[in-house]
């Protein structure tokens, strides 16, 4: 499931937990897989920040424009 595919669904997991019309069993089914996708979330976030601390430390350099003349 993609990044953007995951906080979809934990936003449908909130607004149904909100909505208090489930079983205390259906509940916890939902909160017990939104934790998993909060955490599976957490883990693309750490990841792509390293790619990015990694592409920076590699020399990137800082736009500038070419001088006008």
């Amino acid at each position: 499931m993609s990044f953007e595919e995951s906080v979809d669904r934990l936003e449908q997991i909130v607004k149904q937990l909100e909505d208090g019309d489930l079983t205390l069993e259906a509940s916890l089914a939902l909160f017990e897989e939104g934790v998993a996708l909060a955490k599976s979330c957490q883990a693309m976030l750490e990841a792509a920040s390293g790619t990015i601390e990694r592409l920076v430390g590699e020399g990137l350099e800082p736009w500038s424009e070419p001088p006008h003349e």
